[in-house]
């Protein structure tokens, strides 16, 4: 019972967090393309592509290898926390310096440069609260993680509102992502100070070991974010920062299924980590609900996207992003395969098969990129919607691929059936509204309350019923 507790806490905390970051972000962008245009929302998003690839290589190998390493030896929380925060901010550090260098080289406009420089400054303290989010992940206090952050994210999209209705430009809104960041970390380590001692000493062996230990994580790490963002960099390169915009407004319809996945299965690892010596069959309990709770969500998403895109997008932002309207549907059936590679990445890596997941990326960046240079200078826009699909399908068939002959096999039929059903049920619904034309916040309406309600059924019906609920519900009382 204190286990199924801890992992919803855990999840909703994390969940709350992420949502916070999407929603945040997703009203920021929207913000932007209403009172500064779709160049400004290339340039500020390419940007933030600089400085997320940039502080991914310096941070997201050292987070995945702390939190696996933490809930084996939870002693050495202290030793992880200095030694690794010093280790960390060596990393960022260099990491930073990169970053200038490679935007120097690159041929972008003086303002688009200016804002990487500024932006990418929010390596350093990102990079820090790295550290202290594995030890909140790996001693399950995620919530401490929600805390820290969510009330930040709001006040953060408040100022930035607030100076761009100043007329302020793009840079300042730089400049505060790289304060509020910071303050993050400052917070972070207001809490933890209350449950870690603080050992103000640097273990060398520690840091030596950490280096060793962590290269394959880095590799992973750093090609992951590099694939994460290189329909971006590509279409900067071979397009132009109003392409961006668009792409990176798409992009961002999908970041709250995107966060909510990557929330579940980050709040799964700890657990998975911990079932390894149990057995194969405990570890694919968890997999298959971690795969079939994200399926849920995500093919009712796809659906209303082919119906709803093109409103969608026009109600965000304006009636120019239209035109985005075919790029969104191509990416949206990436919905099918994501639920399985963000689930399986971290499964093979519970089970110590970093090279299996350093291998994936390096095969769907590599092969990916080749494919997306011909694609994205023959099409553009489309190209990086084509481009952005080829990966994921890339990334999935080589997680099942490896996730067969190294573990196990799925249940496919038990981990699709309640999704399809989900669909199934919501699909008149779409057909329906779509005929009569509704005003788009009512459509938004009404579909949320019949998925949420075919949700709630469908749960009802798994767990025996409303009267097997009621008997239960009597009896524990």
């Amino acid at each position: 019972m204190v286990e199924k507790y801890k992992f919803i806490t855990n999840s909703l905390s994390m969940i709350a967090n992420r949502l916070a970051q999407s929603i945040t972000a997703f009203v920021l962008t929207a913000a932007i393309a209403r009172n500064l245009g779709a160049e400004a929302i290339g340039q500020y998003l390419l940007a933030y592509s600089y400085y997320f690839i940039f502080v991914g290589i310096a941070s997201q190998g050292l987070k995945t290898l702390f939190t696996r390493e933490l809930t084996r030896e939870p002693q050495k929380t202290s030793v992880y926390l200095m030694s690794g925060t010093l280790l960390q901010l060596i990393f960022s550090l260099l990491s930073y310096g990169a970053l200038v260098i490679v935007v120097f080289l690159l041929p972008y406009s003086s303002k688009t440069s200016t804002l990487c420089y500024i932006m990418g400054l929010t390596i350093i303290p990102f990079a820090l609260s790295n550290v202290t989010e594995a030890i909140f992940q790996a001693k399950e206090k995620m919530h401490l993680i929600a805390i820290a952050t969510v009330p930040v994210y709001a006040l953060r999209l408040i100022i930035m509102i607030w100076a761009m209705q100043l007329k302020y430009g793009i840079e300042y809104l730089g400049t505060i992502l790289f304060l509020s960041e910071t303050l993050i970390l400052v917070i972070e380590w207001i809490l933890i100070t209350q449950f870690v001692k603080i050992q103000w000493q640097i273990d060398k062996e520690f840091v030596w070991n950490t280096i060793k230990n962590a290269r394959t994580f880095f590799a992973i790490e750093a090609i992951a974010v590099v694939s994460s963002r290189i329909e971006i960099l590509i279409l900067s390169l071979l397009g132009n920062e109003f392409l961006v915009g668009l792409f990176g407004a798409i992009v961002q319809l999908l970041q709250p299924f995107l966060i909510i996945a990557n929330s579940i299965t980050v709040a799964i690892f700890p657990r998975l980590s911990k079932v390894v010596d149990q057995g194969r069959e405990k570890q694919r309990q968890i997999t298959e609900n971690s795969i079939e709770i994200l399926l849920i969500m995500a093919l009712p998403l796809f659906i209303g996207l082919l119906f709803f895109g093109k409103d969608l997008l026009i109600f965000i932002y304006d009636s120019s992003f239209a035109q985005a309207n075919l790029a969104l549907c191509l990416i949206a059936i990436s919905l099918f395969f994501l639920p399985f590679t963000r689930s399986l990445s971290f499964l093979l890596v519970a089970n110590g098969f970093e090279r299996v997941n350093l291998r994936e990326v390096v095969i769907t960046t590599s092969l990916g990129s080749l494919g997306g240079v011909a694609l994205v200078s023959q099409y553009q826009l489309l190209g990086a919607a084509l481009m952005a699909l080829l990966m994921t399908i890339l990334s999935f068939s080589q997680f099942i691929y490896f996730t067969y002959t190294r573990l196990f096999t799925l249940d496919l039929w038990r981990i699709m059936r309640r999704p399809l059903v989900i669909s199934i049920l919501m699909l008149p619904v779409f057909i329906l509204l779509a005929k009569i034309s509704l005003n788009f916040i009512f459509t938004l309406l009404i579909t949320t309350c019949a998925y949420l309600l075919f949700v709630i059924f469908l749960a009802i019906h798994t767990f025996g019923g409303l009267r097997f609920l009621w008997i239960k519900l009597l009896r524990d009382h």
